[in-house]
């Protein structure tokens, strides 16, 4: 091989790395002067490591990895980043405030949690409603208002964002209460504190009830977290899916929002680091 070959297959190689110069550096101050700052769910990368996710998203301009738990908080912190929201209970999403058998081990394990999160710098914690398992909406909101009062008063001390997530009840969390999101715009008026709000999660609510930029252009006070994926099947922000991310992130930015975006969809391909990356460089705007 002559020298021109040699620096040709170089470059080509270079052009295959992950985290190599030149191309690193565009992309990385690409998400750094986005109007959007990205977060990436762990659960979703199930093949790497807190650690080596961390180190992935730094190295692209992210600022956090999300739904940690506390042992897992300091890795991310020690790598410049944050956890932009957390686990505050080993209670799972099927169950959660809307059962008054489980109040007092939520506030147990919230008490536990808040000061904690604080300590780590995080701001938000992630909660549920649970399933209906035949209670009513009107039953099951005033169940969550009475469980979270106790839980958003020491939120409100260490302050703490607990965010309710909305999910999709019929396709991936079927008889799950929090479905929708008027639904949970009145359990925040009911709960009446600054230190609860709604965790939007886009893929979720797309699938639910659609219209998702007029709902967020109409509730954006009430959100103070959000997380993508695509439409159909849960995966890449490409073109294969049907939502116009750079669209919904134009209105979410417009908003006023400065929080994190949390990318929580489960990659396909065969790279889903690249696949990371891309749904930063969509969602970039």
């Amino acid at each position: 091989m002559n020298r021109k070959e040699a620096l040709k297959t170089m470059a080509i190689t270079a052009g295959m790395l992950p985290f190599s110069g030149e191309l690193l550096a565009q992309k990385k101050v690409a998400a750094t002067k986005s109007r959007i700052n990205h977060s990436v769910c762990k659960w979703c990368f199930p093949d790497h490591s807190v650690a080596e996710l961390a180190d992935f998203a730094a190295r692209i301009g992210m600022g956090s990895v999300e739904l940690l738990r506390e042992n897992e908080w300091p890795v991310v912190i020690e790598r410049g980043l944050t956890c932009a929201i957390g686990y505050a209970s080993e209670v799972p999403l099927n169950k959660g405030f809307n059962d008054p058998s489980l109040h007092e081990k939520l506030k147990e394990d919230y008490e536990y949690s808040i000061p904690r999160a604080a300590d780590h710098g995080l701001t938000q914690v992630i909660s549920f409603s649970g399933n209906r398992n035949g209670i009513s909406d009107e039953e099951g909101m005033e169940n969550c208002a009475r469980g979270l009062e106790p839980v958003v008063k020491i939120a409100e001390k260490h302050n703490i964002i607990v965010a309710m997530e909305l999910l999709n009840s019929k396709v991936n969390h079927k008889d799950y209460q929090a479905d929708k999101t008027e639904w949970m715009v009145e359990l925040v008026d009911k709960v009446g504190s600054p230190n609860f709000k709604i965790l939007y999660d886009i893929y979720h609510m797309q699938v639910q009830e659609g219209d998702i930029i007029a709902t967020i252009k109409k509730y954006s006070d009430y959100i103070s977290h959000y997380h993508t994926a695509g439409v159909p099947g849960r995966h890449e922000l490409n073109t294969e899916q049907e939502l116009q991310y750079p669209a919904i992130m134009r209105a979410i930015a417009d908003s006023g929002y400065t929080g994190f975006v949390g990318h929580e969809f489960v990659p396909t391909g065969n790279n889903p680091l690249h696949s990371l990356e891309e749904a930063v460089k969509v969602c970039s705007i």
